[in-house]
């Protein structure tokens, strides 16, 4: 992510092309929160469907508002290196329509309401961990919690002109530290708490939606190129344009890794396979495209693609519930981007930092296991305590028969599908089709 300071000494007039072109960032990244809830819906059983949906959507409203009033003015004001404030940003209500960014050509409110997107759909990512057996209640509260408590600070550590991880020195481009691994930390620590699906192990969980799965991978796909390549706040020296590319290279690079690894695995190319690839490629290019060149990008998308393939069963040999594998691939892929670029940075893109593999050492490397593991520590901990102190009050799960007979019905008061319509078609489930083991990595212990 462009920091933010100032870049010359002359101060930057506005610019209209870089304005335009970050509103069509912000809303590419808008367009992935609905892609991701179609992503999970899909993997879900049909009696989830809805709620999988809704723990998507439910952030656009909480994060939206929070944001407003106060996140944007915690994550990027100035203060300390742990936290922020700017009291003329509370509310945005002392922001004029043409203030420029510091050092940059666009309006605080496009740069502001470009990292809204972010703060949107990171808690967003975590639902998939937690498929079938949350209170959508006590999920909104965590939500908005978490958002405060976790992704603010991490966001201005990382992002604050004066976060201590900026100062530090880690790069992470668009979010590889701040969203991906922030989000599959907070995973593992919140379903460490809440525990398995009643049958988890025991039950066939397969998806229900297989197309619905490649629609959603494809609107991440398509939204991440704004998500990526509009962290450079604009279009002026090429950075961006690298971005792009290398995001599309790492994509594609990591889907063949991981259909080449499942075939070999498991005897067949699955579409699921090819939709988990891509998004592994995706978060694993999202710290590193803006440091690496294209075909570095290959590098980290290969890397991804077959470590993220394999990562997703340890859930079976540790015996934690990680109900679509936002562990697996958000966090083990954010940490392997983030790292890989201590060995793949050329110093011939954001910045002049180079990678032991262009001369660079080792010291790269390790600023980067510094942020990395900073927050993975950070959201893990403190996400497994709000989750244990909302279980405790409020209760996180539904109860047993709940989570049995279907959760939208029992919290959304719906169902996805109407089997019983004109047709003479039978009410209930349909008929299943004969499951593979290529198809279900989630019952391949």
């Amino acid at each position: 992510m462009a920091s933010a300071i100032t870049l010359g000494a002359d101060a930057p007039a506005l610019s209209s092309a870089n304005t335009g072109f970050m509103l069509i960032c912000s809303a590419l990244v808008l367009l992935m929160t609905p892609g991701l809830a179609f992503f999970y819906g899909g993997m879900v059983r049909v009696k989830s469907t809805l709620n999988m949906l809704m723990m998507s959507f439910i952030s656009l409203g909480i994060v939206t508002v929070l944001w407003v009033l106060y996140g944007f003015s915690l994550a990027f004001g100035t203060g300390s290196a742990l936290l922020g404030w700017n009291s003329h940003w509370f509310g945005l209500s002392d922001i004029g329509p043409t203030e420029l960014w510091d050092g940059y050509t666009i309006p605080v409110f496009v740069f502001m309401v470009f990292q809204l997107m972010f703060a949107v759909i990171t808690p967003a990512l975590i639902s998939g961990a937690l498929a079938d057996r949350v209170k959508f209640s006590a999920w909104s509260l965590f939500v908005a919690l978490w958002a405060t408590i976790v992704y603010v600070p991490v966001a201005h550590w990382v992002w604050g002109a004066d976060g201590w991880a900026y100062k530090l020195g880690v790069i992470d481009f668009a979010g590889g530290t701040a969203v991906h691994i922030n989000a599959g930390a907070a995973a593992l620590g919140v379903i460490l708490v809440i525990g398995r699906r009643v049958g988890f192990k025991k039950d066939p969980m397969r998806p229900h939606s297989l197309p619905l799965v490649m629609l959603g991978a494809g609107l991440l796909w398509f939204g991440w190129f704004g998500f990526n390549a509009g962290s450079w706040l604009g279009n002026d020296d090429g950075i961006g344009a690298l971005m792009f590319v290398n995001t599309q290279v790492a994509t594609a690079a990591a889907m063949l890794a991981w259909l080449a690894y499942e075939k070999i695995r498991h005897g067949a190319f699955t579409t699921l396979g090819a939709a988990s690839g891509a998004v592994a490629g995706l978060v694993a290019i999202t710290p590193s495209g803006g440091a690496v060149s294209p075909l570095g990008a290959i590098a980290v998308g290969a890397v991804a693609g077959v470590a993220c393939a394999a990562a997703v069963s340890l859930k079976f040999r540790f015996g934690f519930d990680d109900s679509l594998d936002v562990v697996g691939v958000h966090m083990v892929g954010g940490i392997i981007g983030s790292l890989l670029i201590g060995f793949l940075a050329t110093g011939k893109g954001q910045s002049k930092v180079e990678g032991l593999f262009y001369g660079g050492g080792l010291h790269q490397f390790w600023l980067q296991c510094a942020g990395v593991f900073a927050v993975l520590a950070y959201s893990l901990t403190v996400s497994a305590v709000l989750a244990f102190l909302l279980d405790r009050t409020l209760g996180m799960r539904v109860t047993e028969d709940e989570e049995v007979s279907g959760i939208d019905q029992a919290e959304h008061a719906e169902t996805a599908y109407d089997f019983s319509g004109a047709g003479g078609g039978v009410a209930g489930t349909l008929a299943a089709p004969a499951l593979t083991a290529a198809q279900n990595r989630k019952v391949d212990a």
